[in-house]
């Protein structure tokens, strides 16, 4: 069926419109914030959903309510923060004139204090997800402007050993300074394995089922 004729005008009103260089940045913005939603929901939603019916316990409404308040929360906060940093690096190019490196982490710096200041699970997750990948990246241009000497060996087993070392160590006598889903995770993975009471929970299931 073929759509209206004032929704085929609206239709070309608004991609003639999209078109228009004048608007891209301001366009841009707000194709940030869909964006944002989006690639959230679509990263949370499948980690809430894995993460809460393994380790939370409660009824299936308040799993869902969970998950759904996860999703929300992390799809929201980067939606907000991507349309934050867009708006403000267009900014300042419009103030200045043109674009500066600083720009981006004057942007960035602003829009990380504004979106993702609330110190809760999803917030830290994310910054500890971010700040992993930051310092790799951080040393390659170390290495790349000639501040830090080229190994002259691979150097990842070493940092692969030093990182499974101390993780375990803190899990083991400092639990509490790791962060909740990562206890979770790991209690699954290094308690909950020495205990077993026949083959039900030995093979089947990671703990004895109760009894009816």
């Amino acid at each position: 069926m073929a759509a209206p004729p004032q929704l085929r005008g609206l239709l070309l009103a608004v991609n003639a419109l999209l078109r228009k260089r004048r608007y891209h940045a301001a366009l841009a913005v707000l194709k940030g914030f869909r964006n944002g939603a989006v690639y959230g929901a679509k990263i949370r939603a499948p980690h809430a959903l894995v993460m809460t019916f393994l380790f939370r316990s409660g009824s299936l409404q308040e799993k869902l309510r969970a998950i759904l308040k996860a999703t929300y929360i992390h799809s929201s906060n980067l939606a907000c923060f991507v349309f934050t940093y867009k708006g403000l690096c267009a900014l300042q190019s419009h103030l200045q004139g043109e674009t500066h490196p600083v720009h981006s982490f004057l942007a960035g710096f602003i829009g990380g204090l504004l979106v993702f200041r609330e110190n809760n699970n999803i917030n830290s997750q994310i910054n500890m997800y971010l700040l992993s990948r930051v310092l790799f990246a951080l040393c390659r241009l170390g290495v790349e402007k000639g501040y830090i000497p080229e190994p002259k060996w691979d150097p990842f087993p070493l940092f692969t050993a030093l990182v499974w070392g101390l993780v375990l160590w803190l899990f083991e006598y400092h639990r509490p300074t790791l962060q909740p889903s990562l206890q979770s995770s790991m209690t699954y993975l290094y308690e909950d394995s020495n205990v077993w009471h026949d083959i039900s929970d030995f093979l089947i299931y990671n703990k004895s089922r109760p009894s009816e």
